[in-house]
């Protein structure tokens, strides 16, 4: 409001009240949050509306915030991931670049995720809009990638469901090859394994190849369907529903790796595996490629760019000790990767002793049937013996094996290969079987249900930081959206070709994306809102001043790494056709099988999609070709009708938590003049200043 009487002007702040000029030199009083702005008497007025604050939600406890990041970033790559990057890349010295990545790249973005969401205690929506405008297509990229995996994380999580299932029963069903009608084994399950054949053939119903769907398969349909329900009830009202349930998903898998590691440690072959693994192989260290496949690994295992970490850091209070947090939930991960590595290689080096006395079994009844020795049973002295005399021919001709525990070792596994096959097959010869399937499926299904909680956290804050959706739809309704989108999209990941459709998303929509969005991200913290006033804030919220460690890794070497990351990917993509792993039901292996051109056509799309509104809000808001007032909660200011002198009553003003953009002459300004006494004073220059929600 303009007070032209040319007395005092004063616009003061009360609690949830805004007192301005009335133009009778008098007060009015408006319940919104408001400020204190003071004038020299000119006669300047200034109207800004500021709706009332809502209170965000909030931890109840810091024992819940440390769960559910740690229930997000200790995830299935622990289990599946981190052994196998062991076992490939020099065993125990691959730990070095891995802490090394951890320290220089992993620590630092975290911090910068945490610390961000915490200071403007929006989602990454809004934290991008207030550190740029130009920068809010970063919040809508990751929200877009987090859509992308979402859908297929998920689909992991049916597959636990199902093998779960089955595990309350015995025998195991994967336990033995299925009959024929004539009472042989199946010729495919006989063909390659027991556990091999119920996940390729009995669980999955695998097609030979993308181009054939296979259709639907309704055992996994209802299990995706279980999986949306379960999830839906975890998040359908955000932290204060999910916060109960992170006590079970991240403390309920350690419990399980404990009686694991109880239990493996005392079979016969673990100390086997845990040799193999954790033996240094220092010559590896000279592959650069080890030292991305750590870089990686660090980057993957935090969860970075999904924005789930800014949404967690928003629930914090602002005196929240962020840096302390970081600095545990890292190290907390880091060593959950190393036990769950001693415990998966102790039963898979008990899996692998296992079949070595197999093979000899088989090959001393070969000796004994061509009277080589004079008992099926014979001493291992005596087996060696006879087996040195025989060559490659009559190995071949008789069927039978080279019996070699290193050979067994080395047969590496990740992912669902490593989960549903091999540790599947290592169950299996556990007494008590059924007990031991039931307590790791448990295990995966919490491991998966924590990154996935924390996943559509990231995703659900963004949407729901837009005013549009947070005033017209309740949170609950707009979760259950959310997810019957998402099953249903999914129904793709349940056809025959449902596997490989997973192994492309897993490849494509959750790599490029989230490299390039991190690499923007520390780049604008850094260089667009600022070191110093990054460091700044993150004293004013702890206490700690971030020195040389933080700006060093900060400004340079997190974001070169970032690079050699993004870079090494799409140099590996274009110089390598990407492939896939397709069942050959006839011979009982996968078949290493180039991706059909129009499937790298929906490939190429899925990383556009994910990256592209990063550029695209850019240019949209740099010249203003389309006017973007996305209504983010996020108290940022533009002009409205004002005044120059304006410019001096601001000065002092303070303003909290709401930031003014500082005075500036813009060409569309216009000089006024509504004073009878023009000749008195100079005249005025009129400005536009609003006020978004806040």
């Amino acid at each position: 409001m303009v007070n032209k009487d040319g007395g005092s002007a004063h616009m003061g702040r009360t609690n949830n009240s805004l007192q301005v000029p009335n133009g009778n030199n008098g007060t009015q009083h408006h319940e919104f949050n408001s400020m204190n702005i003071d004038s020299d008497g000119s006669g300047v007025g200034v109207t800004i509306v500021l709706p009332e604050k809502q209170e965000r939600a909030a931890w109840d406890n810091k024992l819940q915030f440390f769960l559910s990041i740690i229930g997000y970033s200790v995830g299935l790559g622990n289990i599946w991931r981190f052994p196998y990057l062991c076992q490939q890349n020099g065993g125990g010295a691959f730990l070095i670049p891995f802490f090394i990545m951890l320290i220089l790249e992993g620590i630092p973005l975290f911090l910068v995720e945490i610390g961000i969401g915490q200071k403007q205690r929006l989602g990454a929506l809004g934290v991008w809009n207030i550190v740029h405008p130009w920068l809010g297509g970063l919040g809508i990229a990751s929200c877009v990638v987090t859509f992308f995996v979402a859908l297929y994380y998920n689909v992991i999580i049916t597959w636990c469901f199902y093998y779960l299932f089955n595990s309350f029963q015995y025998p195991l069903p994967w336990a033995e090859c299925p009959l024929t009608a004539n009472g042989t084994k199946v010729e495919e399950c006989e063909l390659s394994s027991e556990t091999a054949y119920f996940w390729y053939r009995q669980t999955l119903d695998v097609s030979p190849s993308m181009d054939d769907s296979g259709g639907l398969k309704w055992w996994i349909v209802l299990c995706l369907l279980l999986a949306w329900t379960v999830v839906f009830f975890i998040v359908m009202k955000g932290i204060q529903s999910s916060g109960k349930v992170v006590y079970f998903t991240s403390l309920f898998p350690y419990v399980v790796l404990t009686i694991f590691f109880i239990r493996g440690i005392t079979l016969k072959g673990a100390a086997a595996g845990l040799i193999h693994m954790y033996t240094p192989k220092i010559e590896k260290l000279l592959n650069p490629t080890v030292w991305l496949d750590a870089a990686t690994q660090v980057f993957y295992s935090f969860g970075l760019a999904f924005g789930s970490l800014i949404a967690f850091g928003s629930y914090n209070q602002q005196n929240n000790n962020c840096v302390r947090d970081v600095v545990f939930v890292s190290i907390t991960n880091a060593v959950t990767a190393i036990y769950a590595s001693v415990v998966i290689f102790s039963i898979l080096g008990f899996k692998a002793m296992a079949n070595v006395d197999r093979c000899i079994e088989h090959n001393m009844e070969r000796m004994f049937e061509h009277h080589l020795i004079s008992a099926p049973n014979v001493s291992t002295e005596v087996y060696e013996q006879v087996m040195s005399t025989l060559n490659e021919t009559v190995l071949h001709t008789w069927k039978m094996h080279e019996c070699s525990l290193e050979r067994e070792l080395d047969q590496a596994a990740e992912g669902t290969g490593l989960a549903f096959i091999v540790f599947t097959q290592a169950i299996v010869e556990l007494p008590g079987a059924p007990f031991w399937a039931i307590i790791f499926f448990l295990m995966l299904l919490s491991l998966g249900l924590g990154s996935q909680i924390g996943i559509l956290e990231g995703m659900l804050c963004t949407i729901f930081d837009i005013d549009f959706f947070r005033e017209r739809i309740p949170k609950q309704y707009l979760t259950a959206g959310v997810c019957i989108i998402c099953f249903f999209v999914g129904l793709i990941f349940c056809t025959g070709a449902g596997e490989y459709w997973l192994s492309l998303f897993d490849s494509f929509a959750g790599t490029i994306g989230l490299v390039v969005i991190a690499l923007l991200e520390m780049i604008a913290v850094m260089y667009i809102y600022g070191h110093e006033k990054f460091t700044k804030d993150i004293y004013d919220m702890t206490g700690y001043r971030p020195g040389l460690y933080w700006q060093i890794t900060w400004r340079y070497l997190g974001p070169i790494i970032m690079t050699c990351i993004l870079t090494a990917s799409i140099l590996h993509k274009i110089m390598h056709r990407p492939t896939y792993s397709a069942w050959d039901a006839t011979t009982g292996t996968t078949v290493s099988t180039v991706y059909p051109d129009w499937v790298m056509v929906i490939a190429i799309c899925i990383i556009a999609v994910g990256v592209l509104p990063i550029p695209a809000v850019f240019l949209l808001r740099r010249f203003q070709c389309l006017k973007l007032d996305t209504d983010i909660h996020q108290g940022a200011i533009r002009r409205i009708d004002t005044t120059a002198s304006t410019r001096e009553m601001m000065a002092d003003v303070d303003f909290d938590e709401v930031e003014m953009d500082e005075y500036h002459d813009y060409p569309n300004s216009q000089e006024v003049d509504d004073s009878p006494d023009d000749h008195l004073r100079p005249p005025r220059r009129i400005f536009k200043m609003e006020v978004l929600d806040d």
